[in-house]
């Protein structure tokens, strides 16, 4: 069925939960959340409080609460399991923020553990224990990092997640500003080379949503994340092409629910709110893209079962 029969959208915080029940789901599964070491967030915030130097508008960052106080705001919405992204902007970090994210999904228990890289000697060995430890998702911001994501020193540990099969969030497209080494054309070179990588190209690969569903097409271990897409604030940068609902159709579990909380400038449930829109207007996806982008392909992506 089409969107005509979709429950109305939620319309705050406070009506996510009804939403989704609705929907016939238990909850979320969101695997696009930042969760960093309280000194690192501070400085994360800081960078967007001056948002207009860098990006020309203000960036309000929805939801700057303490660490239990942020994780208390995901159960309320009913964010049943999430991955604590976390990610390195020079040498020497990678390994110490790997560490930290699992001992933060050993505190959390709706915390997948995770695990970050940087073209270093040791990028191997710390991924490959990170692996072993359990790690279900790889946080990779090539933006931040400022590397090339074909950088030798990547060779390996490229190769190591696809033969564990684990995925990969991979920030390169040139959005919210382009970096040195971002553009999907590049990373694309990574892909050819490890066809078996699993990748969640994140914010679906903004500004270059076309570009994104080439990808799609060429490369059947790729999805998309939602993280930002589509919202009032996005579209005022990068706004999505208008048959964007029609294409998506084409690319069934091809997507799955991505946030960035809580660093967003807006309340999580725009998110929600645009995603719905997307399922109400191409009468393909209605209910059961909802269903798979907000909890069965995210669940599957990150091996969870997740229950309330």
């Amino acid at each position: 069925m089409g969107g005509v029969d979709l429950p109305e959208p939620p319309a705050d915080d406070a009506d996510v939960p009804r939403w989704t029940a609705d929907l016939g789901l238990p909850g979320l599964v969101d695997v696009h959340v930042h969760f960093l070491p309280e000194r690192m967030l501070h400085k994360v915030w800081a960078y967007f409080d001056r948002a207009e130097e860098h990006y020309g508008m203000p960036w309000p960052v929805q939801y700057k609460l303490p660490e239990q106080e942020r994780y208390a705001q995901l159960e309320r919405l009913g964010v049943l399991r999430f991955a604590p992204l976390t990610y390195p902007h020079k040498p020497g970090m990678g390994e110490w923020l790997t560490g930290w994210a699992g001992e933060f999904a050993d505190t959390y228990p709706r915390a997948v553990r995770t695990a970050t890289l940087f073209p270093e000697p040791e990028v191997t060995d710390y991924l490959g224990r990170a692996v072993a430890d359990g790690a279900r998702m790889v946080k990779v911001h090539v933006q931040v990092g400022g590397f090339d994501p074909r950088d030798p020193k990547l060779r390996d540990a490229w190769g190591l997640l696809a033969d564990a099969g684990v995925p990969v969030v991979v920030h390169c497209g040139d959005g919210p500003i382009r970096g040195a080494h971002t553009g999907l054309g590049i990373f694309a070179e990574v892909l050819e080379a490890h066809p078996g990588l699993r990748i969640v190209l994140a914010h679906a690969g903004m500004p270059d949503f076309t570009g994104a569903l080439e990808l799609l097409e060429r490369f059947p271990n790729l999805v998309l994340d939602t993280t930002m897409v589509g919202t009032a604030f996005s579209e005022r940068i990068a706004p999505l092409p208008r048959d964007w609902p029609a294409r998506l159709a084409e690319f069934p579990g091809r997507v799955v629910l991505g946030t960035d909380f809580p660093n967003i400038p807006y309340p999580y449930a725009e998110q929600l709110a645009a995603i719905h829109d997307w399922a109400a207007a191409e009468p393909r996806l209605g209910h059961g893209f909802l269903r798979s982008v907000l909890y069965d392909a995210p669940a599957e992506l990150l091996g969870v079962h997740p229950t309330p």
